[in-house]
């Protein structure tokens, strides 16, 4: 037992080193909206949300996006994308998500 508490701290102290820190945390979140704004085809887009991290082992981060479109024939009508980021490449994918957070539907 008295063999164990050296161990038990290393392991404590080993979990924390392991953890992000917040400066961490911004600058990905910073990462992930220029990326996402880069490849959106809205204008005036913003984020419509927090981001939404999945498990290291698929490595990716989701943002729902917000704008208008920029086409003349879709009238500047108000548009959302779904942003996934892939933090190890640091690329970002879109897809219209329009009906994603649909407020008509229950």
């Amino acid at each position: 037992m008295k063999n164990s508490l050296p161990l038990l701290l290393a392991t404590l102290f080993a979990a924390q080193a392991h953890a992000s820190s917040d400066q961490a945390w911004q600058e990905h979140d910073a990462r992930l909206l220029s990326a996402c704004k880069a490849v959106s085809g809205l204008k005036d887009v913003r984020p419509a949300g927090q981001p939404v991290l999945f498990d290291d082992s698929l490595g990716l981060t989701a943002l729902v996006l917000e704008g208008r479109y920029p086409q003349p024939h879709m009238k500047n009508q108000r548009g959302r994308e779904l942003c996934l980021f892939e933090r190890k490449s640091r690329k970002a994918h879109i897809a219209e998500a329009d009906t994603l957070l649909d407020a008509r539907k229950p």
